[in-house]
């Protein structure tokens, strides 16, 4: 730990771990148990505690809050639980993020690459994948999963245990309560099913065959009227096979809280 990177008013605990070129700034308080990997960049007035762990070139924004005890009742002091943070993640100002739950499985885990913006939270036992987008004052609730590349917009609220699909997007004010089908685009209050992430699959250079088959897979998963079951029997018969297809279908049929309609 370099102290000429360590701003002289940051309070570091000597048990704290900090990786080779770490910066971190005024007023901040890092815990005896938190791990900062190379490269890391602390802003002002941030708080880094509990048992947390922050891989390699994250940054942290004025007044974020990190590895905070999670918002549950059941939640000791003496619970054996943590937070894991990925490489390359960007964490703006005043967001927060809590540690795991004896229950949900010890662990909230966030990947690689992923940005969270302004007074976005996350809580508790979520599992946030990578090249994810929390806009500001995102909030997804616990036990909550987001597969990669999904964005959820501003002032959106996700309940727990739902799952965000991957490459999906979510927009702004949106009160979400039900799964979040991969590759959709959804909007309202509660969320419902638009349209496929044409432009989302396009950056994600998904092939044009494969869009063309989401495309046709939506249609009748989401606007025939068929049943759950039914409507995959049809897509399996009729939508031309590809990668995205079968990740959509199992998607679907592993749902346990319903998808958006």
């Amino acid at each position: 730990m370099e102290t000429e990177k360590i701003h002289k008013t940051a309070v570091v605990h000597p048990d704290a771990k900090l990786g080779q070129d770490v910066t971190v700034g005024a007023y901040s308080v890092i815990g005896p148990k938190v791990t900062i990997g190379d490269g890391g960049r602390i802003g002002n007035h941030c708080v880094l505690d509990g048992q947390t762990t922050i891989g390699k070139n994250c940054q942290i924004f004025t007044g974020a809050i990190i590895g905070s005890a999670p918002q549950d009742k059941k939640y000791a002091e003496t619970d054996e639980v943590e937070l894991i943070i990925g490489d390359n993640n960007v964490i703006r100002e005043y967001a927060t993020m809590n540690m795991g739950t004896i229950d949900g499985g010890r662990k909230t885990v966030i990947g690689n690459n992923n940005l969270f913006m302004a007074n976005s939270h996350v809580a508790h036992d979520c599992i946030v994948a990578n090249h994810c987008i929390l806009a500001n004052v995102g909030t997804i609730a616990g036990h909550v999963t987001m597969e990669d590349g999904a964005i959820l917009g501003g002032l959106s609220a996700v309940h727990q245990f739902v799952r965000l699909g991957r490459l999906s997007i979510i927009g702004g004010c949106s009160k979400v309560v039900q799964d979040i089908p991969p590759f959709s685009m959804c909007d309202g209050h509660p969320a419902k099913v638009y349209k496929v992430n044409t432009v989302g699959l396009q950056r994600a250079k998904v092939p044009a065959s494969s869009v063309s088959s989401l495309k046709q897979a939506f249609k009748i998963l989401f606007h025939s009227g068929l049943t759950k079951t039914n409507a995959i029997e049809k897509v399996s018969k009729e939508v031309p096979p590809c990668p995205e297809l079968d990740h959509l279908i199992f998607f679907v049929k592993t749902s346990e809280r319903g998808l958006c309609s």
